[in-house]
């Protein structure tokens, strides 16, 4: 976070499943694009948003893109502060081991005090 800009945050949550839909990539993407601009980034992944950090998936036997290998460029940009809802993974019956990225694993309450302390939300 640039000094010139203390306590600005933008809270990204993407909720929606990796195939057949644009909005994990447009997620992504405004998220990169914000941390360029030296913005404090929240990226949140909630309901069927975390079958997005799945190591586990094959874009090629649905003719779709997923963005699965273009989250791990999240740490290059900056942005380290990656929360996945604990509901959303348990509703799933998925695990920490089953993700493609490091990612703090909170409950729901957690990722409500993330959006409520955030100067802009964009739900994805």
């Amino acid at each position: 976070m640039s000094e010139s800009n203390p306590g600005k945050t933008i809270t990204f949550i993407s909720r929606t499943a990796p195939y057949g839909q644009e909005q994990p990539q447009l997620c992504l993407d405004m998220a990169l694009a914000s941390a360029v601009f030296d913005q404090q980034v929240n990226y949140v992944f909630l309901e069927d948003g975390v079958f997005q950090l799945l190591s586990s998936q094959n874009a090629e036997s649905s003719n779709s893109k997923t963005i699965g290998n273009a989250l791990e460029t999240l740490d290059l940009y900056g942005i380290k502060n990656i929360f996945v809802d604990e509901i959303s993974l348990s509703q799933r019956n998925l695990q920490q081991s089953d993700l493609i990225i490091d990612a703090k694993i909170v409950p729901r309450s957690t990722i409500s005090e993330l959006i409520d302390r955030s100067n802009t939300v964009f739900n994805l």
